[in-house]
């Protein structure tokens, strides 16, 4: 079990990946929230549902709950520092999966429904299941109480 923790909860040492952590954190939580609960002007679990069913992702209340789940539980775990290089593979395939349904007929750009905004958030999410959560993360504070035990 403590190789198990340790190897879930390994970072690389440094503050590099604290304001990145945080950052896309908070995106993500506030995607997520616009998708299970409404928040924030969107359309909550049952809307989101009928739209995923619209474009094709069937069941639209399973996709729409993974898709928010991961979004909305995964940005608050990034933002505690806890278990981010397994969130971060969740969410970089939550990322993958919404830029290929959704956005990339679109192109590149935004401001035309493109795929940039999931690019960015997809290429975060990779670095930080390369790098870990960083030395200001309670990945480190658990790695180090069970890497001296």
């Amino acid at each position: 079990m403590k190789t198990f923790i340790n190897t879930l909860t390994s970072t690389k040492l440094g503050l590099d990946t604290l304001p990145v952590r945080i950052g896309a954190g908070i995106i993500f939580t506030a995607h997520g929230a616009q998708k299970l609960f409404g928040w924030f002007g969107g359309y909550g679990l049952e809307g989101t549902a009928g739209w995923m069913e619209s474009i094709g992702l069937a069941p639209g209340t399973l996709m729409a709950a993974l898709a928010g789940g991961a979004e909305f539980f995964g940005g608050l775990l990034l933002i505690a520092g806890l278990l981010v290089r397994p969130t971060a593979v969740v969410l970089a395939v939550t990322m993958l999966v919404a830029i290929c349904t959704v956005h990339i007929q679109n192109g590149l750009f935004m401001s035309n429904g493109g795929y940039e905004f999931g690019l960015a958030l997809l290429v975060i999410s990779v670095g930080l299941a390369i790098r870990g959560a960083g030395s200001l993360s309670l990945d480190n504070l658990l790695h180090n109480k069970f890497s001296n035990q």
